[in-house]
Parts: structure tokens; sequence; C-alpha cells
């Protein structure tokens, strides 16, 4: 491969330059890589011309001339190729190819040099047209077409009518340099000496053959043309090597006359070449210098208005009625100049006049500028893609340098981007990143003093068109680059700048992602949205929270993501959002109108009890501005009626969802309350609590009744004595036990009858212990706890109730034990007393067991029988409250029991 030999050569570009591997493009005996300087990344072409492709046309060279003839004949070659790599170093021109590295000598003999980057030659782009043309008719342009859409390469283009104008008058612009100011005749102007740049500027190379005119009197360092060693054509040597007798003038073929009339002859053979199928010279002369004579010798075949120019398709009627019959002309003296030429009628349309003065731009005053910049819109649509790719667009990027015409030069940018088909490609590739250095500088933190305001302008044109750049923009791209140009609107002075900024949001939620917008995004709309002064500002500030809190419903054509639902998240609309809400302290109706919309969105996001406590009295304060109409009153009503049904039916929801988990019910977690006293507990059972009251009041008690009518069914154990030590501020019922016994005595304190040493208490329900009718069994049945008393001294004959007296009264205390249930009343008590408060409690430290009940009764009995009267009988319960000492005074009334019923 010509890439392996490309590595030999050893020269200053070699070692500066990175070259590709194979070669982008052949320029006659040059073939062209692409390249890039190593130190500036600048991109050129580098021609290489390798000495040993002359050897491959000379086969039978060696038999017959000698080693220096070959030689000689190389060297002469090698010489005129050289030439034309000085002259470009010489001639300084737009449309002269520009020279970025002069040309080298190589190890092997070879030649390099680097220029401007180009695309190819008007040869190679003609060929490939013919190419396309034996496909099929017309399939070849449609094809091209298709491939620039598809991939974007921006190399491949293809030739309209305004594309060959633009070229001509290029390449009519360079002869004008060459004659008039270099004082040269390029000798050679043929498709391959025309070269093409990116920008699909046409320029003019191949001066291997220059001279200067036989008139010239400048002192030219350029040696004068050798008309008869050019004219001479070499069978041994390729035909890209020698002049090319298909575009020479007769003038130096027939005449021998060296002038610069003589290269507008060939620019005529050019033009024709451009409109001929396939894209050749009419003259067909085989580098033969005979048949070239021939061909002038006979009218019909040179080409002339008559026979059409010998062109297979029609041609303008401008170059048919005044261009080619004065350029393609034997004599001369009747051709026109090359600034002639510039101003036929060829070139008066709009188009042509648009790209004139583009390319004149930059000599324009301010004033002629901002003029073209705004009337350019209205004829870009009329432009050739091709054109407005290669070089209406680069043309205007290289304006945006000049501040004041930037706002201008970006409207027509943008305007330009959005005909082309690739508009994708050339957005991301070739406007976005003149867009990062123009802005990008300004989005460092600096004082609002530092800030540009030339840029203002620009950057609303910029925001203007966010939602384009959103569609052709990849998503890091449009971060990295077109994010921070938004954050830039919006910390602006400018208000309607902010205002830009803020509208745009709607158009870029759908290519950000969550953590973007949450962090890099909101903070900067909130803190917008908290120092502005102005009104409008805050109504846009609350139309962007809105958006931000309930979404982006617009779907892209770019097929970028739409956000779904909310873009931020519950926790920052609660805790960031709302705040800003509630730190509103305007009371113009179009701000609390415009926080009403915010409100609804958030009314949808928070939770339920977040709405009641910190929504709910906003809108209430909201609704209650002083500015509002009866219309606007009524939309915050609705809103706080649809949140307060919300709140209603979730809290609804959460409780009987509670409910329905609950294992015992919502009843039976009260009744286990520790701190809760059922009242059927404390003041009996409701089933038989009002007939025994009833009864009770109006004295009818039935002293034969039985008591089991009285109690709670289904609660029976065995009794239980409480210990001493238990705390008096014990609750009245244990959860185990929840249906005990109340501490209230079964007979009001007034139904006892005085106590009489002769005889039983009159009290109904108390019976009297009898040794001989008494029933072991019935009476451990009936068998009620009782409160450990004071131990009993040694009793006296006579005083038998001495201990009994002696003791101090006491409060009533409750007993709480974890196995105490209520009195069993299936069989006949024993005999009872009524609680006594007044007792007191044994020392400290003394302790009776109690572990036989009928030991107790027993020893009563014995006490009573020692004085004389019959025992008492003990009242008892489940609390265990000691009954009143039988203390009695003269007349035997109780003098305890009387203060205290004559308290009742």
């Amino acid at each position: 491969m010509f890439s392996s030999a490309l590595k030999s050569f050893s020269s200053n570009i070699t070692a500066n330059y990175i070259i590709a591997s194979s070669p982008s493009s052949v320029a006659g005996a040059w073939k062209v890589f692409d390249g890039k300087k190593k130190s500036t990344g600048k991109a050129v072409s580098i021609f290489v011309f390798d000495r040993k492709s002359l050897e491959h046309q000379g086969g039978g060279l060696e038999s017959r001339s000698s080693a220096s003839s070959k030689r000689k004949i190389h060297d002469e070659v090698v010489e005129r190729l050289k030439k034309e790599a000085s002259s470009l170093a010489r001639l300084r021109h737009p449309n002269i190819l520009e020279l970025a590295e002069p040309v080298e000598d190589t190890r092997n003999g070879g030649l390099m040099f680097a220029t401007e980057p180009i695309t190819t030659t008007l040869a190679g782009l003609l060929a490939e047209e013919d190419d396309d043309h034996k496909i099929g008719s017309n399939y070849g342009r449609a094809r091209r077409y298709t491939a620039e859409e598809a991939d974007g390469d921006s190399k491949k283009f293809t030739i309209d009518e305004l594309e060959i104008q633009k070229g001509l008058l290029q390449v009519a612009k360079g002869l004008e340099f060459l004659h008039e100011s270099a004082s040269l005749v390029h000798g050679n102007l043929t498709p391959e000496a025309i070269y093409i740049n990116q920008k699909s500027d046409w320029k003019i190379s191949g001066l291997g053959f220059s001279g200067p005119p036989d008139e010239s009197n400048s002192q030219s360092t350029t040696p004068p043309i050798a008309l008869s060693e050019l004219l001479y054509h070499d069978h041994r040597l390729p035909r890209n090597v020698q002049l090319n007798l298909d575009y020479t003038s007769p003038d130096f073929v027939l005449d021998t006359n060296i002038s610069s009339s003589a290269d507008m002859f060939s620019l005529g053979l050019v033009i024709l070449a451009l409109y001929n199928s396939p894209h050749e010279s009419p003259l067909h002369t085989g580098g033969n210098i005979t048949t070239y004579k021939k061909l002038f010798s006979l009218s019909s075949s040179v080409p002339a208005a008559s026979n059409n120019f010998l062109c297979t398709k029609p041609l303008p009627s401008q170059l048919l009625a005044g261009v080619l019959p004065r350029l393609i002309t034997r004599k001369p003296a009747q051709r026109m100049n090359s600034r002639e030429f510039q101003q036929c009628s060829f070139f008066d349309n709009i188009l042509m006049s648009t790209i004139q003065f583009l390319d004149s731009l930059p000599a324009k005053n301010p004033n002629e500028k901002s003029q073209f910049m705004r009337g350019l819109p209205r004829v870009l649509e009329q432009f050739p893609k091709s054109a407005l790719d290669k070089k209406v667009l680069p043309a205007l990027l290289e304006e945006t340098k000049d501040r004041e015409l930037l706002a201008l030069v970006l409207a027509n940018v943008f305007k330009v981007v959005e005909i082309l088909p690739s508009r994708q490609r050339t957005f991301t590739d070739i406007v976005l990143p003149q867009l990062r250095d123009i802005f990008h500088s300004s989005t460092s933190k600096a004082s609002p003093g530092d800030r540009d305001v030339t840029k203002e302008p620009a950057l609303m044109v910029v925001l203007d068109k966010i939602g384009f750049m959103a569609e052709n923009c990849p998503g890091k791209s449009f971060k990295d680059d077109v994010l921070p140009i938004i954050q830039l609107g919006l910390e602006s002075p400018t208000h309607s700048v902010v205002d830009k900024s803020l509208t745009c949001l709607s158009s870029i939620l759908g290519i950000l992602d969550f953590s973007t917008i949450k962090n890099d995004l909101f903070p900067v709309v909130a803190n917008v949205f908290t120092k502005t002064s102005s009104l409008s500002i805050k109504i846009r500030g609350l139309e962007a929270l809105g958006i931000l809190c309930a979404g982006n419903p617009t779907i892209s054509s770019a097929g970028t993501k739409a956000a779904n639902g909310a873009i931020l998240d519950k926790y920052t609309v609660q805790e960031k959002v709302v705040p800003l809400l509630k730190g509103i302290k305007t009371k113009e109706p179009a701000v609390i109108m415009a926080a009403l919309s915010v409100f609804k969105e958030v009314g949808k996001i928070a939770d339920a009890d977040f709405l009641a406590m910190n929504i709910l009295p906003t809108l209430w304060i909201f609704s209650l501005g002083p500015l509002l109409n009866l219309e606007q009153f009524q939309a915050y009503m609705t809103l706080i009626k649809t949140i307060s049904l919300k709140i209603e039916q979730e809290q609804t929801r959460k409780l009987r969802d509670l409910a329905s988990n609950s294992t015992n019910g919502f009843e039976n977690v009260r009744s286990n309350d520790l701190m809760s006293v059922p009242s059927n507990d404390l003041f009996g059972s409701s089933s038989v609590g009002e007939f025994d009251f009833e009864r009770l009041v109006l004295g009818k008690i039935d002293p034969a009744r039985p008591q089991a009518q009285r109690s709670h069914t289904g609660h029976s154990s065995s009794p239980t004595w409480p210990d001493s030590t238990n705390s008096m501020t014990s609750v009245l019922h244990s959860q185990q036990a929840p249906s005990s016994r109340a501490i209230t005595p079964d007979h009001a304190l007034s139904s006892f009858a005085s106590l009489q040493p002769s005889s039983p208490p009159s009290s109904a329900g108390s019976t009297q212990f009898n040794p001989l009718t008494w029933n072991g069994a019935q009476a451990m049945q009936s068998m009620q706890p009782m409160q450990p008393m004071q131990p009993m001294k040694p009793m006296q004959p006579m005083q038998p109730l001495q201990s009994l007296q002696s003791m101090q009264p006491m409060q009533p205390r409750f007993v709480q034990q974890a196995n105490t249930v209520s009195q069993s009343w299936m069989n006949p008590p024993a005999a009872k007393i009524g609680s006594n408060p007044w007792i007191s409690p044994p020392p400290t430290g003394t302790s009776i067991a109690w572990g036989n009940s009928q030991a107790a009764q027993n020893s009563l009995a014995t006490m009573g029988s020692l004085n004389g009267n019959p025992a008492p009988t003990m009242r008892t319960n489940s609390f265990g409250i000691p009954p009143p000492p039988p203390t009695t005074k003269q007349g035997g009334t109780n003098t305890s029991l009387d203060k205290y019923e004559s308290l009742i």
C-alpha cells in the first residue's frame, strides 16, 4: 500500500503532522491525504508525489534511451511539480489554493507539501457524477443527497446551478488576480487545476505551466512559458503531468502566442464540461497537436453557438446569449477578460448577489452588515441546501466574532440549520461548539457588573430556539452545553431574558434527567422567584414551579423522552416548593391566581396530613385576599373543598383499615385500659342494678331474696385475701378480671340497725352464726376474703372486746390482686356485717396468715360467748375491707354508725 511507502518519507511535514493512512483524493500526479498538525490540531491536506509513479508509464524506456535520458525526463517532471507548489507560496488570494507547508523533497526523490483542507478537485467531482449517471439517469444525484442526509458526510455535495455560478465566479476572481496583480498566465486551466475546499469554494492551483504573458513589462521571477516544450506530448510520461490539449487555447497551438486571453478560452471549455454529459471538453485531441489543428480547420468541429457549442445538454440562456460566444472565439481580442466575465448577466440574480456580498462581508461597514443580516432570512429558503451547508453557514459563523451583530447572525444561523435536511448533525457538530465558545465564558461566577451586556440580545435569540435545540441535540450535549446557557439567562439582570428563560422550561424537561432538574435547574428557578421584584417574573416563576410539579405533557418530535407525572419528588415539593408559596407577600390577584395553579399540583402530590396542616391554612389566607373578585374567591374555595374531601376520604380509609386490623375491637381496647373505670363494675351489674336500687330506696328489700340474683354471672372463683403491704393507689380492677365486684356495699349504711348485745343485727341480708346449724361445706363455698386484723391480745374475762375497741379508724383502701374475682353467690353466704372504714390496720410488720376461714369464724364466736353476747358476723367483700368494731355507748347504740348515719 501507498501508506507504507508514506512511512518511509522523512520530512518536516511527517514529523509535525498526523497523516491519514490512505489518500482521500487524487489530483493529477498528486495523492492527497488528510492531515492534522500535532501542535495545534489544525486540519490540512498533504500532497504527496511518488517518483516511482513515473516509471510505470515507460515499459520500453530502457531499450530506447539511456538511463541518463530517463533521469532527465523525470527530473523535468519533478521540477514542474515543484514549480506548481512553489507558486502557491508566492501567490496569496482567497481564490488561490492556500499553502500551509512549503514543498519538501523526500528521501526517495518524491515531493510533499501541505495546503488548506480540500475535499476533491472539480475533475474528481465531475468523474463521480459521470459514474453515477452510468448506473441510472439522475439516480446518482438523488442517491448522494440521501447519503448526505443519512451519514452527514461533509465532503459529499452535488453540483447545482448556484454551485456552478458561485464556483465560476470564484475562478474568475482568481484569474483576475493572476492576470492583473501577479501578471501571470495560468497556461493549463482544466478541471484538475480547480480544487474544492470544505466550504465548497473553488480554488485555482496547478500552476506548473504558468508564466508571464508575452506583452508583460513587469520584472517577474517566474520563467517564461516554453511552448515548444509544453506542446510536445511525450507518451512515456503520464498525461496528468503534461499539458492537456483538450482545454488549451488555439493561441498556444496555432498562434504560439501567450496571453491572458488564452486562460479565458480555457475557462469557456471548462464551462462546457460542466454542462456536458459526460463531463468533458467538447474537444477530443488525445494529446496530439495534429488532431488539435484538424479540429479547428473545420467549423463543425469547433464549439460555436450554431452547434450549441458541441454540448449534449441545454445551456443556460445567459451563457448562450452573451458569455460563451465571447469566450470561445478564435480571435483573442474578441474575448472578454476576467473582470468583464464577473459582470455578465449570468451572475445577475439575487442568490449570486447574496453570495458575493457574503464573501465581501468583512469589508462592509456596520450599517451595511446590519441591513444585510436583517434581509437575509427572506432569501435563505431559495438557496440550494448544499450552498447553505457549505457556503452560507460557514460565512455566518465567521461573523459571530462581531458582538454588535451577534443576535442577527445567530438568527440567520438557526434559520439555515432548520432548512438543512441534516440539521441534527449540522447543529451538534458545527453550531453548538460555536455557541459554547460564545456564551460559556460568561457562565463563570462573576459579579453582575462584569457581565457582558452586549450578548443579551443574542441570548434572547438562543433561548427562543431552545425547543429546536432540545429536539436536535443529544441529552449529554444538551446538559453540558445548552443548560448552562439557560442558567445564564435565568441569572440575567434583564427581565425579558429571565422571562424567556422561564418560558422555555417546558421544552427541556423531557431531555433532562431527574437529578439534573432537582439539583441544577430547580435551585436557580427558586432563587429567581425569591429575589425578583417584578410581578411578571413572579408570575412566570410560579408557572415554572407549576410545570416542575405537574410535569411536561409535550413529547418532542425528535423522540426525546417526555416527563410523566411530577418532575420533582414529593419531598422537594413539600419541603422546598411549599415554603416558596407561603413566602409570597404580595396580594396582587395575578400572583395569587398563579399560585393557585401551583397549589392544585401540590394537592395531587402531597400527603393528606401535610395538606391538612400546611396547605389548607395557606389556601384560606390566600382566598381572603382583599383584591380578589368573586370568581377568583370561588376558584380558591373549589380547591379548598377538593383538598378537604381528599383529606376526609384518606382519613376515613385509614380509620377503617385500623378498625378492620384490630383483633379485639376498639371497645375491647378501651375496656383493657388501666386508667379506665367501667361504670358497670363500679355500681353493679346493669342487668339487676336498677331493680335492686329501686327496692333498696323504697325499703322493700326481701331478706329471703337469694343474693345470687344480684351477682355478676359467669365470674366465680375461690376467694383471695389481699396482702397488707399493697399500695393504697392500686386501681379498682385488674386487667385479668374486668368484672370484679365494686366497693359499693350491698346495703346502705342507714339500713343497718343499731347493734344490741342481745339481738342480731336487723340488716336485711345479714345472718347470725349458729354452731348447731352450721354447714361446713356451705360455709367454705360462701367464705369471703377479709382483711387481716391486728393480733388479738389474751382475752380477759370481764373485757372481751378490749382489743377491738382499741383499734383506730382507717380510710377505705383498694387492693389490687392478680386473681381477685367477685364473690360467688351460688350458695347462701355466711353471716356478714357492713364494711367499716374506721378499723385500724394491723401493726406495722405484723402479718397474720388467714389460711382457714372457719378458724376465724370460730375465734369470733368464742369472743362473743365470753362476753355473754352472740358472736358478731363479719361481712367481707372482694376488696378485703374489715367490718367496723362493735363499739357501744350507754343505751346500747352504735355511736360510730349513728354519726355516719347523721351525715347521710
